[in-house]
C-alpha cells in the first residue's frame, strides 16, 4: 500500500493526462474539469481502502465519464447543453468519442496537448498561468490567488474568462501542426519558468520565497520533460530550476531574512537537487546550439560548481553571458552581464555597461538596477553612492526581506565606510546575483522581445578562451558551433 504522500504524487500526475482524454472526447472544458476532479477524489477515498487498481488512469477515465454522463442526463444540464450547442460549434473531433483513438493518443500526448491549450497563443499571459495552475497542477482557485496574492473572485474571474476564451476560439483539442510546435513549447516553458520565479523570489508580498509555487513548476516541468525528452530547452529549464531550488534553504534565515550567497552555508543545500540539475546540464549542452534556458542552467552549474572557499569562475560566466546576450538581448541579461564583467575587469567596467539600461523602460526604476549599481559602487570604493544606491533599491524593493537586507547593506556601507567587495564568490543576493535577475527577465514585454528565444545561438569567438578544464561550458559549447 502506498502512503498517503505518495497516492497524492500519483493523483496529481495523472491528472492532466485524465482531464486531457476527457476534453478531447467530450469538447466540454468546464465539465469535464469537474468529472475529473470528482473522479480523484474517488480515488483518493477508495485506493487507500481497496488498492490502487492496476489500470489508475483507466479507473479515473471510467469514473470520470459516469459523471459526465450523469451530468448530461440531469434536466438542468439537459438544458444548458441545449443552449450550448444552440451558441456554438464543437470541433467534430471533440463531439467524437472514438474509443479506438487510445491506440494512437497516449497518456503523455493528453498531458502534452492540455498543457498547449492552457498556454495558447489567444490567452493573456497572466490567464495561461492561471489556468496552468488550475488545470494541470490541479490547485483550487484560492490556492492560485493567494499565491499572487490577489483577490479570490478576481482569480476566479481570470480563469473564467480563459476557459471562454478557448470555448469562443472553438480550440481543437489536438496536437499542433509541426510547424507551430516550437514556438507553443516554448510559450508552455515561458509559464513554468513566470510560476516558478514568483515562487523563488515573490513579486510583492513579506515572505521573499513561495516553496508550494516552485514545487509545482517543478512538477509541471519534470512532467514536460517526460513527454518531451528530446527537447534540449525542456531539459535546459528543469536543471536551472532544481540548480536554483537546490540553494534554496540557505538562501534565508529562520526569520525569512535574505543571506547573500557569498555568506550562504553550502551544507544546507540540497545535494540531491543539485546533482540532477548538474546532470540535465550535461544533457542539454550535448545537443547543437545554446538556448536560453540551457545557458542559464550552465551558468547556475557554475556557481553550485564552485567549491566551498573557491573562486567562481567569472570568465567562463561572463563568456555564458556573452552568448545568452546574442539570443535573449534583454535588460536583465545586460546587467547580469554587468555584474559578471565588474568580476572579470574592475567595477568601473561593469558600471558603464549598467549607463543605458538606466534609459530602459523596464528597468528603470527596478530594485534590482538600483542594487546592481550600488554594489559595483560599493566595490568601486565609492562609499557616499552605494549607501544611496541601496537605499534607494530598498525603497523600490517589493518584498520584506529584500527592503530590510537592502536597508542594512546601506547601513552597513555607511558605518563601515569603504570596504573592498568582489572576488571569491562575490556578488550580493539582491544585488550582483548572478540568476534572479534573469528570472525576472521572463515578467516583462523585455522577455517577449527577446529575439530567438530557445533558438540555437549564433556563435561568435568568445572574449576569454584561456581553458578552464573539463567544466568549460562555454567553450565546449563554441566548439559545436
Amino acid at each position: 500500500m502506498r502512503s498517503d504522500q505518495q497516492l497524492e504524487t500519483l493523483l496529481a500526475e495523472l491528472r492532466p493526462s485524465v482531464l486531457g482524454a476527457l476534453v478531447r472526447r467530450h469538447g466540454q472544458f468546464d465539465g469535464c474539469e469537474d468529472a475529473a476532479q470528482e473522479a480523484l477524489v474517488a480515488a483518493a477515498t477508495q485506493w487507500p481502502v481497496e488498492g490502487i487498481p492496476e489500470n489508475a488512469r483507466g479507473w479515473l477515465l471510467t469514473v470520470a465519464g459516469r459523471r459526465l454522463t450523469d451530468y448530461w442526463r440531469s434536466d438542468a444540464a439537459r438544458r444548458a447543453r441545449e443552449a450550448t450547442v444552440a451558441s456554438m460549434a464543437l470541433p467534430e473531433a471533440s463531439l467524437a468519442p472514438a474509443p479506438d483513438d487510445e491506440d494512437v493518443v497516449s497518456a503523455d500526448d493528453d498531458t502534452l496537448i492540455l498543457l498547449f491549450m492552457c498556454c495558447h497563443p489567444v490567452l493573456t499571459q497572466s490567464s495561461q498561468v492561471a489556468l496552468t495552475l488550475r488545470a494541470v497542477g490541479g490547485l483550487t482557485t484560492e490556492e492560485i490567488a493567494r499565491a499572487f496574492m490577489v483577490p479570490q473572485a478576481s482569480m476566479s474571474r481570470r480563469i473564467s474568462r480563459a476557459k471562454q476564451q478557448i470555448k469562443n476560439d472553438g480550440m481543437d483539442f489536438r496536437m499542433p501542426p509541426e510547424a507551430e510546435r516550437p514556438g507553443r513549447t516554448r510559450a508552455v516553458l515561458r509559464v513554468l519558468y513566470l510560476i516558478f520565479n514568483e515562487g523563488y523570489t515573490a513579486t510583492v508580498g513579506p515572505d521573499l520565497l513561495r516553496p508550494d509555487l516552485t514545487a509545482e513548476a517543478i512538477r509541471l516541468t519534470r512532467q514536460a520533460h517526460r513527454v518531451l525528452p528530446d527537447d534540449a530547452e525542456v531539459t535546459g529549464l528543469l536543471a536551472l530550476m532544481l540548480l536554483t531550488e537546490a540553494r534554496r534553504p540557505a538562501r534565508t534565515l529562520a526569520d525569512g531574512d535574505l543571506v547573500p550567497m557569498a555568506e550562504q552555508d553550502r551544507s544546507r543545500w540540497n545535494g540531491a537537487l543539485a546533482e540532477e540539475g548538474l546532470a540535465l546540464v550535461v544533457e542539454a549542452l550535448s545537443r547543437p546550439g545554446a538556448g536560453f534556458y540551457r545557458l542559464q542552467a550552465a551558468i547556475a552549474a557554475v556557481h553550485v560548481e564552485t567549491p566551498e572557499g573557491g573562486e567562481t569562475d567569472w570568465p567562463q560566466i561572463l563568456a555564458l553571458y556573452d552568448l545568452l546576450e546574442q539570443i535573449a538581448p534583454g535588460a536583465a541579461v545586460r546587467l547580469n552581464r554587468a555584474v559578471a564583467m565588474a568580476m572579470v575587469k574592475g567595477p568601473r567596467e561593469g558600471l558603464r555597461l549598467l549607463e543605458p539600461l538606466e534609459r530602459d523602460r523596464w528597468m528603470a526604476g527596478s530594485h534590482r538596477l538600483s542594487a546592481v549599481r550600488a554594489h559595483l559602487l560599493e566595490m568601486a570604493g565609492d562609499t557616499d553612492g552605494a549607501r544611496e544606491a541601496y537605499r534607494a533599491a530598498a525603497r523600490q524593493a517589493g518584498t520584506g526581506p529584500e527592503q530590510r537586507f537592502l536597508s542594512e547593506r546601506a547601513e552597513r556601507v555607511g558605518a563601515a565606510g569603504t570596504e573592498k567587495a568582489g572576488g571569491g564568490r562575490g556578488g550580493t543576493e539582491s544585488g550582483g546575483r548572478e540568476l534572479a535577475a534573469d528570472e525576472r527577465e521572463s515578467r516583462t514585454e523585455q522577455h517577449e522581445r527577446a529575439a530567438g528565444e530557445g533558438e540555437s545561438a549564433r556563435e561568435e569567438p568568445l572574449r576569454h578562451d584561456r581553458p578552464h578544464g573539463p567544466g568549460d561550458r562555454a567553450k565546449r559549447l563554441r566548439a559545436r558551433r
